[in-house]
């Protein structure tokens, strides 16, 4: 029996989605209903994001917010073109991409302020040209996706014990 709609995690940082979920919902035709799509605030600007990590706003419950260098990467690539565009928030640039990408989707998005509620709907305003698409998906580095990244990350492991032994 076919199925109508996938859910699933992904985002402008973390597009293991984008593998096979993509191509699948292209040839069977489900929609999507990717959840993360803001990534928790890991793409937060700069000492905005590391503001908010002192005053406990983001991840409460589950750890502390890190800025790694993707995030920095897609963090100034957002704000290049939310700049370019004439939007305020880089968020609805993240949500733009996710709409851009596939048609029939359906983003699962969370948010704890008034503000995101604009961004969101700041985003759907947004047309992102092909050139700023590859630039977005540019930004983070290329990554084999799962499974083969957890594979290669185990193989490594285990050849890094087995040297200490």
């Amino acid at each position: 029996m076919p199925f109508s709609i996938y859910q699933g995690m992904w985002n402008v940082m973390d597009c293991n989605f984008e593998w096979e979920i993509i191509p699948m919902a292209r040839n069977e035709g489900p929609a999507l209903a990717p959840w993360n799509v803001l990534t928790a605030g890991k793409f937060c600007r700069g000492a905005e994001g590391e503001a908010h990590s002192r005053n406990g706003e983001y991840h409460k419950m589950f750890s502390q917010f890190e800025r790694t260098e993707k995030g920095k990467r897609v963090s100034e690539a957002l704000k290049k073109i939310a700049t370019e565009v004439g939007i305020k928030h880089t968020t609805a640039v993240a949500i733009a991409y996710c709409l851009h990408k596939v048609l029939h989707v359906f983003l699962l998005i969370d948010g704890c302020k008034f503000e995101h509620v604009h961004a969101s709907l700041e985003a759907l305003g947004i047309l992102l040209s092909d050139a700023r698409m590859k630039e977005l998906e540019a930004a983070p580095e290329f990554d084999l996706g799962f499974p083969s990244s957890f594979i290669v990350s185990h193989i490594f492991f285990v050849k890094l014990c087995t040297n200490l032994i």
